[in-house]
């Protein structure tokens, strides 16, 4: 029978529902009104019948759920994420958020696709197929993010995005992070968009530089329908007016919804072009604080009223993806994607239905686990061409005085500045001081065997001890990055991450205080979020111990390789200066 016939039967009282929510405040979205008390009855997954009494649709073996004194609110949606930063695999992510009320998430793969290709990317596009939330794919378009820049473990194009525009869940291009290519007309970046629009799907935005002038506006014109690289409220309102929509986020560690709601509260824009968000969330933040529900109430403590903020988690989002009569409110024909709580504020979810079924009831997780084979090859990737000793992180230079160009790290933000600094050299050789804030960097190319290593200084890691932090997790082209103030450490951390496959590791004075395993791609766990959670704590534990008083550093340090986003970057192939797109030399 078909879908609308099933759905009038059951709202005409001729059929039976699976399932009726009684005399609960629904969350209209749609129209931003509080309404109660409210009956909604379900079939084959999804609404069939909102209104003052569903009785009429109640047969014996329909299933009756009490929701007064709750509110019926639409299941939350996450409009821009990287599954992999989360450590987690598609699976035990969505485990993790359902509790969080979180029934939609839309993913862009990129990270594994810097790995594998296109073959990762088909690996999350089938594990998102089989999940009992709705898990949509973005097709990664800048693989890799710099082209020239960077030796990424496999390249995606133009004709790559094609194929996959053609696969089940593929909702659109994912961010298109090489801005200057779209301004410069680039021919790979402008192809892939153009397949995009041909196909009808979105094409994700990521312009991070706060140059609204002319370069803002060829971006714009390039297609881009979202952006998620904003940090200040003027950059909100630019995106807006020229039709992008605007991506707030909040994740564990990039935080700009508090300067870029003030363009609703303070400047009065329509709110329907905001969407919330969170890019990159750490698993620690998943079980220690949540997910969508952390963002809700974050942006309500900015302003926001807890109807505008979920709007801009649920309507707005489906909206913007073309989804909207299927997903993001409570209302018929949708799937029965539906969150009760008592409070909007507070947002504590009591249960939660996705795709018409009960996945979370009273602190227990109901939705069934899919079985997920993998295959070997995904399972190692960590290919280095020798064993590493601390001559490979000596800095020589032949004057007793050099000025270097140093990475400066900027708390809770993904850019980071462009430091000039002189420093001293100890028997022709520059070292990391921990009296001036100064660790080394290294990047070790880890995909083709290349035995290329590139190293750099950085500032602002705080290290007060002889120490070392690496990590595989390395945006976007995901080398094996390594920070430290002492040789002999930065080796054994190294060393320690060659033996379990990838992942983080911090070590101290040359001993390993904690470390993540991450095995698939040198990316994800294949643990639950409870134990990586556990492990990844030790993680930011080690760095504080060794002095680090960041907000998730490790976020940091991930990024210390992305040479897409300002000032100035390291890669496997040198120092990148990204507002000039060009290298730069370590000491002038």
């Amino acid at each position: 029978m078909q879908l609308s016939s099933t759905l009038v039967d059951v709202a005409m009282g001729r059929k039976p529902a699976d399932l009726v929510l009684q005399r609960g405040t629904w969350v209209c979205v749609q129209t931003g009104e509080l309404i109660q008390p409210i009956d909604i009855a379900l079939v084959d997954g999804r609404i069939a019948y909102v209104g003052s009494d569903a009785s009429h649709s109640v047969g014996k073996d329909t299933v009756l759920i009490d929701s007064h004194g709750y509110f019926m609110c639409p299941g939350l949606m996450d409009a821009h994420m990287h599954i992999e930063s989360g450590m987690l695999t598609v699976t035990e992510f969505v485990r993790a958020v359902i509790p969080h009320g979180s029934t939609g998430l839309f993913i862009d793969p990129h990270e594994i696709a810097n790995v594998f290709g296109l073959r990762g990317v088909q690996l999350m596009v089938n594990e998102a197929k089989v999940q009992p939330i709705h898990v949509f794919v973005q097709v990664p378009s800048c693989v890799p993010s710099a082209p020239g820049l960077e030796t990424p473990g496999a390249v995606i194009t133009p004709q790559d995005v094609a194929e996959a525009m053609k696969w089940e869940g593929v909702i659109g291009l994912g961010e298109v992070m090489n801005f200057p290519g779209v301004i410069h007309s680039d021919g790979k970046m402008h192809e892939e968009i153009e397949v995009t629009r041909k196909a009808g799907k979105v094409i994700g935005g990521h312009y991070a530089s706060h140059d609204l002038g002319r370069a803002f506006h060829a971006y714009a014109a390039g297609g881009a329908q979202d952006d998620h690289e904003g940090t200040r409220q003027e950059d909100a309102i630019a995106r807006a007016r020229q039709g992008m929509r605007v991506m707030m986020r909040f994740g564990s560690a990039w935080q700009d919804v508090a300067e870029q709601v003030k363009a609703v509260t303070l400047s009065h824009l329509d709110p329907r072009m905001f969407v919330l968000c969170t890019d990159d969330s750490h698993a620690q933040t998943l079980v220690s604080e949540g997910h969508m529900d952390r963002v809700l109430r974050h942006a309500i403590s900015q302003g926001l009223q807890p109807m505008q903020a979920i709007q801009m988690m649920t309507i707005n989002t489906a909206e913007h993806f073309g989804l909207s009569r299927d997903l993001g409110m409570i209302a018929p024909g949708r799937w029965g994607d539906i969150v009760l709580v008592k409070d909007l504020r507070s947002f504590e979810p009591e249960m939660v239905l996705a795709k018409g079924k009960v996945v979370y009831e009273a602190g227990k997780l109901l939705a069934p686990v899919p079985d997920i084979q993998r295959p070997e090859w995904a399972m190692d990737s960590l290919h280095l061409s020798k064993e590493i000793n601390p001559e490979d992180f000596r800095l020589r230079v032949e004057k007793p005085t050099v000025r270097a160009n140093v990475i400066g790290i900027v708390e809770n933000q993904a850019p980071n500045h462009h430091l000039k600094m002189d420093v001293w050299a100890n028997s022709g050789e520059i070292h990391a001081s921990i009296e001036h804030d100064l660790a080394k960097v290294a990047v070790l190319e880890r995909h083709h065997q290349s035995g290329r290593i590139q190293l750099g200084l950085v500032k602002g890691f705080h290290f007060k001890q002889p120490c070392a932090v690496a990590t595989t997790v390395a945006h976007d082209s995901h080398q094996l990055i390594v920070v430290g103030t002492d040789d002999r450490s930065m080796v054994e951390a190294v060393n320690a991450l060659r033996q379990c496959k990838g992942g983080q590791v911090v070590v101290l004075d040359g001993k390993v205080i904690g470390i993540v395993e991450l095995p698939f791609a040198g990316l994800m766990s294949t643990e639950s979020a409870e134990v990586v959670a556990g492990k990844t704590k030790l993680i930011l534990d080690g760095f504080r111990t060794c002095g680090c008083d960041l907000n998730n550093p490790n976020m940091q340090l991930s990024l210390l390789g992305l040479v897409v986003i300002p000032d100035l970057r390291i890669s496997d192939l040198g120092l990148v200066d990204v507002n000039r797109f060009d290298w730069i030399a370590l000491f002038e």
